[in-house]
């Protein structure tokens, strides 16, 4: 209690100067409406800015679960298209049975590993054989292809990254529909090479590269990226130089597409070999 009498006695002058100041700004501002009117703004504002800054670190704190959200509402549209049935060809009778025509299941999982730094890139997805992921299943990320299931854990699954010298990839040019060989020559990693286009075929920069479905591990029309560039080699064909949609750097959400009739597909196309 002496204490805070010695500190009173101290600053008696301050305190006395800070509550006469106090009563002055208030009788100014309740007194008169202009700067009633600024202060009142004033606060106004200063409330309203700070909740902004609040909303915006709480969203900042929930993008992950938004992201997963969204990826999850996108997957389930994937597959509800899905099992609506195939574009009708009008050379075939309509078939009304719609379980038995689906043939892609999408399920998104997050990259927990990764590299792009090396001639042999791999990545891992938080999913295994538990999770209903399997060898060779298709991966793509937003727009763009990222890589291709080569092993599973119960829980996890490495995958093969489209940034590897021993990965092929059925493409072709959206505008006329040639088709040829996407490969990575270990350099860029925003870039890839298309190989095996004629050269009589009209190619243009910006020209769109997406899957032909060849593969039956990459369903038809999956973006991989446009040409930036290309060259006549010394043979009949072009030497395409393709950016790539995917950002390998900030690889993360994916989505894992499994073909229903992969195994189908294989056991025919084995008699011919």
């Amino acid at each position: 209690m002496r204490n805070l009498l010695n500190l009173l006695a101290r600053y008696n002058n301050l305190i006395v100067f800070l509550i006469l100041e106090g009563i002055a700004f208030s009788m100014v501002v309740t007194k008169n409406n202009y700067p009633n009117t600024r202060f009142v703004n004033g606060m106004r504002g200063l409330t309203n800015h700070m909740n902004q800054v609040i909303n915006n670190t709480q969203t900042y704190f929930n993008l992950r679960e938004i992201n997963e959200t969204l990826a999850a509402e996108n997957n389930a549209l994937r597959n509800s298209l899905e099992q609506s049935g195939t574009k009708k060809d009008t050379l075939f009778f309509s078939v009304t049975d719609t379980i038995y025509r689906q043939q892609y299941q999408y399920t998104a999982a997050e990259v927990i590993n990764n590299s792009v730094n090396k001639q042999k890139n791999f990545f891992t997805i938080n999913k295994g054989s538990r999770q209903g992921m399997k060898v060779d299943m298709a991966i793509t990320s937003g727009d763009g292809v990222a890589g291709v299931i080569v092993g599973c854990s119960d829980n996890y699954s490495l995958a093969r990254s489209l940034l590897n010298i021993d990965f092929r990839l059925s493409a072709r040019i959206r505008s006329n529909g040639y088709f040829g060989s996407l490969n990575w020559d270990g350099r860029d990693y925003s870039h890839a090479i298309l190989s095996e286009i004629p050269q009589h075929v009209l190619v243009n920069e910006g020209d769109t590269i997406e899957t032909t479905g060849y593969s039956a591990i990459f369903p038809e029309g999956i973006v991989v990226g446009n040409v930036s560039d290309f060259e006549k080699t010394g043979g009949d064909f072009y030497k395409i130089r393709v950016t790539l949609n995917t950002d390998f750097k900030k690889l993360h959400f994916v989505n894992v597409i499994g073909n229903m009739k992969k195994t189908e597909q294989e056991q025919l196309e084995k008699l011919i070999q």
